[in-house]
C-alpha cells in the first residue's frame, strides 16, 4: 500500500529482506486494525515483527510511508478478477469480494484506519488512490467486455462502472452499523448494472 517502496510490476526483494518486509507489514496491519494511524509506532511495529528498529526506521522512516507500503502490498496480493461471461455475474463477483474483505473484522478495521489516515496525510492519500487504481484497472475489463458484447452503450466510462459497485459498500462500512452481507453486495452490483445499461456512465 509506497512511492518509495516496492510497487506493482517491480522486482520484489528476496531472502531475508522479503521476510522482514512481510513481517513488518503484517505487524503494521495489526496495529492499524487495533489502534488506527495514531497508534502506529515504528518501534512497536519492529517489536511485533521481531525486526531491528534501525532496519524499520531506515527502510520506512515514517508511519505514513509504512501505510503506503502496506497498501502497495495489499494491491499486489489482491485476488484477480472473475470472468463469468455476463456483466452482472462479473460485477456481483467483484461486489462479493469487496464485501468479504470489508466484513472481515481485521480487514474492515484496517480499511477504516487507512481511509482515516488518508484524510489527514498526503502520502497515505496518494497510496490509497494508487491502491484503488490498481483494483479498478484489474476489474475494468469486465465492463469493457460488456460494451464489446453489446450489454452496455458505446461510450460507457468503464472505470466508473467498477467504482460504482464498491461505493455503496464503503458507504455502509463507514456511515452505518448495518451488516455488510452478500445481499448488500448483490444490490450494489445490480444497481451498477442497471445504471450502466441506462447510460448513466456514458461520456458526453
Amino acid at each position: 500500500m509506497t512511492s518509495e517502496g516496492v510497487g506493482p510490476g517491480t522486482v520484489r526483494p528476496g531472502g531475508r529482506t522479503a521476510r522482514v518486509r512481510t513481517a513488518v507489514l503484517r505487524a503494521a496491519g495489526d496495529v492499524l486494525a487495533e489502534h488506527g494511524l495514531a497508534g502506529l509506532d515504528l518501534a512497536d511495529v519492529a517489536r511485533r515483527a521481531e525486526a531491528g528498529k534501525t532496519t524499520v526506521y531506515r527502510r520506512w522512516g515514517t508511519p505514513a510511508n509504512l501505510v503506503a507500503d502496506l497498501l502497495t502490498d495489499m494491491a499486489e496480493q489482491s485476488l484477480p478478477r472473475t470472468e463469468t461471461g455476463t456483466l452482472l455475474g462479473d460485477l456481483r463477483a467483484n461486489a462479493r469480494l469487496v464485501q468479504r474483505t470489508l466484513a472481515d473484522p481485521r480487514q474492515g478495521a484496517l480499511f477504516r484506519a487507512v481511509i482515516a489516515a488518508a484524510t489527514c496525510d498526503r502520502e497515505a492519500a496518494a497510496a490509497l488512490r494508487r491502491f484503488y487504481d490498481v483494483r479498478v484497472t484489474e476489474w475494468e475489463p469486465c465492463a469493457r467486455q460488456a460494451v464489446e458484447r453489446g450489454e452496455l452503450p458505446e461510450g460507457t466510462d468503464t472505470r466508473e462502472v467498477i467504482r460504482a459497485v464498491s461505493a455503496p459498500l464503503y458507504y455502509r462500512l463507514l456511515t452505518t452499523d448495518e451488516p455488510l452481507d452478500e445481499a448488500a453486495a448483490d444490490r450494489a452490483a445490480e444497481a451498477a448494472v442497471a445504471a450502466a445499461r441506462a447510460g448513466v456512465f456514458t461520456r458526453e
